[in-house]
């Protein structure tokens, strides 16, 4: 019997803005209250938003949303500005590793490209699709709040 494959969640975006902008964006808390979480994008109010910006530091991300405080925690794998960052993804109480995002940015002639993949466990894979949108509204939002 086989293993069920993992499922990827995969989103490319073009930016102006420099490789080190974009990256310094996923490492700071200001920021990430204006792309991936707050009423911008969805109703809900940002509650907390930690994070420990080195591999092994964590991150909480608390949101409330209908009533409901929600902690979307994860683990930074890897560090390398400007070019990739990889860290665990999950909502509490769910195991930290949970799931795993890579961000990878690559320079080009006026700005440069993000490429996002999200790894969802095999019992995840029916959320893809939903996980891809989210993730394609969030980096449209960065795109936004970095002008």
């Amino acid at each position: 019997m086989s293993t069920p494959s993992p499922a990827y969640a995969r989103v490319t975006q073009k930016f102006t803005a420099t490789p080190e902008r974009v990256f310094d964006a996923w490492l700071d808390t200001a920021i990430i209250g204006r792309f991936m979480f707050g009423p911008q994008l969805r109703d809900e109010e940002i509650v907390r938003l930690t994070l420990d910006a080195r591999v092994g530091g964590t991150f909480s991300f608390v949101v409330r949303r209908q009533g409901q405080e929600i902690d979307h925690i994860g683990r930074y794998e890897v560090i390398d500005r400007p070019r990739r960052l990889v860290f665990t993804w999950s909502v509490a109480p769910q195991p930290i590793d949970a799931s795993r995002v890579a961000v990878e940015i690559a320079p080009d002639e006026t700005g440069c490209i993000l490429t996002l993949t999200h790894e969802l466990a095999p019992e995840w894979a029916e959320y893809k699709d939903r996980t891809q949108q989210g993730w394609r509204t969030m980096v449209g939002a960065l795109q936004r709040a970095l002008g």
